[in-house]
Parts: C-alpha cells; sequence; structure tokens
C-alpha cells in the first residue's frame, strides 16, 4: 500500500511541472508568432520604402503617357480589335516578322488546329 502510494505521490510531482509547461507553450507561441508577424511587418515596412522612389518615378512617367496612350488607343483600338476578331489564340502563330519593306507578317504555326472566323464579328471601320 505504501508503495502505491509513493508511485501516486511520484506521479503527482512528475505532472505538476509537466503540465505547467503545457500552459505557459501556448503564451510561448504566440509571444513567438507576434515577433514573427512584427519582423515580417518591418521587412514590409522597409521594402515599401525603398519602392516609394521608383513608384514615384512610375506614377510620373504614366502622367506624362496617359495623354499618348489614350490617343494611340481611340487611333489603333478599332483595327486592333479587326485584327484580333480575325485570330483564335495568339499562341498559334509565329513572332512577327518585319520585311524590308515595311511590311509585317504574322504566320500561323503549322501544328495550329485550323480557324474559321467568326461570321457574326462586327465589322470596325479603319
Amino acid at each position: 500500500m505504501r508503495q502505491i502510494a509513493h508511485a501516486a505521490i511520484a506521479a503527482a510531482l512528475i505532472a505538476g511541472p509537466a503540465t505547467a509547461q503545457l500552459e505557459t507553450a501556448p503564451a510561448e507561441e504566440e509571444e513567438g508568432f507576434s515577433l514573427m508577424q512584427e519582423g515580417a511587418e518591418l521587412f514590409f515596412e522597409g521594402i515599401m520604402g525603398e519602392m516609394e522612389p521608383a513608384i514615384e518615378d512610375f506614377r510620373g512617367f504614366a502622367r506624362m503617357a496617359e495623354p499618348h496612350l489614350r490617343a494611340l488607343l481611340s487611333e489603333m483600338g478599332p483595327a486592333l480589335m479587326q485584327v484580333l476578331d480575325r485570330i483564335d489564340d495568339i499562341a498559334n502563330y509565329e513572332a512577327p516578322e518585319i520585311l524590308d519593306n515595311g511590311d509585317i507578317i504574322i504566320r500561323r504555326k503549322r501544328e495550329a488546329p485550323e480557324f474559321v472566323p467568326d461570321p457574326d464579328a462586327p465589322e470596325y471601320d479603319i
């Protein structure tokens, strides 16, 4: 009987620190995660600080290029839409080839499936 009591006391003494460790482990994990989160935030703030000049340069370029891009779109948009209506998938075509006289040839790949243009595609005035 004494041996059982001694074993029970020993088990209780061993289990006590183990349960104390279990209770503190989640707090340590939360602290670890918060430190990782803080580190990640600092890392991304540093990257944004480094990228700020490049972003500002790009904004300036976009303001300068916007009128030109709008003009290009209004002038070339209809012609581009007409070309896109006549092709099925750009992956089915070779890279454009510019001839000496300035003509541009875009050849269809030999292994590409046959393409039938949509007869209901709208006509654009070029």
